[in-house]
């Protein structure tokens, strides 16, 4: 049975997080309905990342199995048709029967955009963080000071939502930096690259860097924070709004791929 994968983006403000929930709108709910207008054999679908509600993505992958023999570029354009204006497939590919991204992936990469400005901006509302405090070079220079010692393999069992379970929560933070964005000297871009995380996981670092450079806490916060294991120990969780999934790496990116 043929599997495809596509790559998923959307705004994460109107649903209620990606995973199908009964009674809910979810990103995956209305992706399911989309697919089977096409193919209503098919059963589900399976996603790279559980994102929360609020969450956007640029890069989410989804990957479904069929028997339809539909070409990559038939099954984007015609999923679209389907789609509500707040999801859009960017890609399709075919790849191996029974296909997960969620389990072939290499790491992912988060970006999550924080508002310095005093007022709000209608065209950054539901996007980014607005952060009174957070303006001016010394906090920024704050920020990326504490960034730097979040980098490598870590026990982040302090960086997770309460409700995570996991009992291993060693994680390797490749890269996790903050600069202003080229096209808007109000927004700093923190990213993240990684081998995996925990539910809100990202989310609690920004708020830590945040903490630091506003001066809610002292410089040193993480080490002090990895070393406790405990989530008093870290700052506030960021809101839902400003984190994007940026993008997935898989093993097999999939074959006929459209667009190339």
């Amino acid at each position: 049975m043929p599997c495809v994968l596509l790559t998923v983006a959307y705004d994460g403000g109107p649903f209620a997080g990606f995973v199908v929930q009964p009674g809910q709108r979810t990103v995956a709910g209305e992706l399911l309905g989309a697919l089977r207008a096409v193919d209503p054999a098919i059963r589900n679908i399976r996603g790279a990342s559980r994102t929360d509600a609020g969450v956007h993505a640029r890069g989410q992958r989804v990957a479904f199995d069929t028997e339809a023999t539909i070409p990559p570029r038939g099954w984007a354009l015609a999923v679209s048709r389907h789609l509500p204006a707040e999801i859009a497939v960017r890609r399709a590919a075919i790849v191996p029967a029974g296909f997960s991204p969620r389990f072939t992936n290499l790491g992912k990469h988060y970006r999550y955009l924080i508002l310095r400005d005093p007022v709000r901006d209608p065209f950054l509302e539901g996007r980014a963080w607005r952060a009174p405090g957070f303006a001016g070079d010394e906090p920024l220079a704050r920020a990326q000071r504490e960034a730097a010692l979040a980098l490598g393999t870590h026990d982040f069992a302090a960086f997770r939502a309460s409700a995570d379970e996991r009992t291993n929560t060693t994680r390797t933070i490749r890269a996790l930096t903050l600069t202003v964005d080229p096209g808007d000297a109000r927004v700093v871009r923190v990213d993240v690259e990684g081998d995996a995380f925990m539910h809100n996981m990202v989310r609690i670092l920004v708020g830590t860097l945040v903490d630091v450079a506003r001066g809610h806490r002292e410089e040193g916060a993480i080490v002090r924070a990895l070393a406790s294991r405990d989530r008093r120990d870290a700052g506030i969780t960021a809101p839902a709004e400003g984190l994007y999934l940026e993008e997935v790496r898989l093993q097999d990116e999939g074959t006929d791929a459209w667009p190339g």
